[in-house]
C-alpha cells in the first residue's frame, strides 16, 4: 500500500487553505457550491483540513469510502476541493460507530433540506446527510442515494486503500469507479474532471 495517495491529499488540502485564506469570506457552505467552480469558491476551503474526521473514522472502525474530488485529488486530480465526501454501506449495525466517529470531529449534522439533525446513528440512515466537522464539511452518503443510475454498492467492495507513514489508512473510490460516478452526475464540474480522470488512467 502506497502513501503517496495520502501525501497528495495533504499537500493539496495545504494549499486549498493558502489560496482560500487570501481572498475575502464568501458565506457560502459546501452545499452552496457552484457547479462548475465547486467548494474551492466556499469557505469551507478557508481551513480544509479533512485528515481530522478521517482518523476519527478509523479510530472507530468505520468502513466509509472517500469518493468525489478528495478521492480524485488521491489518485492525483490536479483540481483543489474544499469539502470531503464519503459513502457508507448503510447498514442499521455500522451506524453507532459512524456517529461516535462524526461526534469525536466535532461535527453538526443536517438533513438534505438543511434543518439540525442530532448526531445519533438514526441521522446516517438518511440516504444523504450533510456534515460540518473540524477541518471539513460534506455529505455522508448511503447506497440509497440516487446516483443517476449508477451502481454505488459496489463501489465500497472495490474501493482501494491507502496508508500513511503516521499509519493512517483510508479508502477511497477506485478510478473507474470514481470516473462512472462523474460521469452519471454529469455537471459541469463533474465532466470536466471526469476527462481529467480518464487522462490519469490513460496515462498508467
Amino acid at each position: 500500500m502506497s502513501d503517496e495517495p495520502i501525501r497528495r491529499l495533504r499537500e493539496a488540502a495545504r494549499r486549498t487553505r493558502e489560496l482560500a485564506g487570501q481572498r475575502a469570506g464568501t458565506g457560502l457552505g459546501h452545499e452552496d457550491a457552484d457547479d462548475d467552480v465547486g467548494t474551492i469558491g466556499t469557505d469551507g476551503a478557508v481551513d480544509f483540513d479533512p485528515f481530522p474526521l478521517l482518523e476519527a473514522l478509523q479510530r472507530h472502525g468505520v468502513r466509509a469510502v472517500v469518493i468525489g474530488q478528495v478521492a480524485g485529488i488521491m489518485h492525483g486530480s490536479a483540481e483543489l476541493t474544499g469539502d470531503l465526501d464519503l459513502l457508507w454501506d448503510g447498514a442499521p449495525e455500522h451506524a453507532p460507530a459512524l456517529a461516535a466517529a462524526f461526534a469525536a470531529a466535532g461535527a453538526r449534522l443536517s438533513d438534505e433540506r438543511g434543518d439540525p439533525v442530532a448526531t445519533r446513528p438514526e441521522a446516517f440512515l438518511r440516504p444523504k446527510v450533510q456534515f460540518t466537522a473540524t477541518g471539513a464539511g460534506g455529505d455522508c452518503c448511503t447506497p440509497a442515494l440516487p446516483w443517476g443510475g449508477y451502481r454505488v454498492r459496489e463501489v465500497i467492495d472495490r474501493a482501494v486503500t491507502a496508508t500513511g507513514q503516521d499509519g493512517l489508512e483510508v479508502r477511497y473510490a477506485c478510478l473507474d469507479d470514481l470516473i462512472g460516478m462523474r460521469r452519471a452526475l454529469s455537471r459541469p464540474k463533474d465532466l470536466r474532471r471526469a476527462e481529467e480522470l480518464e487522462s490519469l488512467r490513460s496515462g498508467r
